[in-house]
């Protein structure tokens, strides 16, 4: 789809991967998932493509070299949960479980990623859930009032 006038866009992110990210995982689904930036296969290979973008890790958590890996891992493995291509309630804990084995292995203590894997189990859930799924937004907003165009409703 073209659009002419407006753009259509995501909000919430802050980083964009510039080449392509493998990695064997815990997560093996029953056949392969192929979407445009996110592939996983049979075997728990995920494949994250160059140009996916996303948020870093939430909370109270602020971004270091030590936790963008895991952060990027756990973002595409939520964002199948949110697709609806990985179930919820079987995947889940395995894609937490990964990002403090990742973040681990980068360098944060044993102790913040016990902290940080906590709150992602027990705040985590909306984020993986197909209901919370990124909203597609549009700018200008435009709505004709009288033939008088103005940009503060949205579509």
């Amino acid at each position: 789809m073209t659009t002419e006038g407006y753009i259509l866009y995501r909000s919430g992110f802050k980083h964009q991967l510039a080449e392509d990210y493998k990695i064997n995982g815990l997560i093996k689904p029953e056949s392969n998932i192929e979407t445009e930036f996110i592939d996983l296969d049979i075997y728990g290979l995920l494949t994250i493509r160059e140009g996916y973008a996303w948020d870093g890790p939430s909370g109270p958590v602020i971004d270091t070299d030590e936790n963008l890996r895991g952060s990027l891992v756990h973002d595409a493995r939520y964002q199948l949960m949110r697709m609806d291509l990985l179930d919820l309630k079987i995947h889940r804990k395995a894609a937490d479980q990964e990002f403090q084995k990742i973040c681990k292995e980068d360098g944060v203590s044993s102790f913040r990623t016990f902290i940080w894997y906590r709150g992602l189990r027990r705040f985590g859930k909306f984020a993986a859930d197909p209901k919370n799924k990124k909203v597609i937004l549009r700018a200008p907003l435009e709505i004709e009032i009288d033939n008088f165009k103005s940009n503060v409703v949205s579509t």
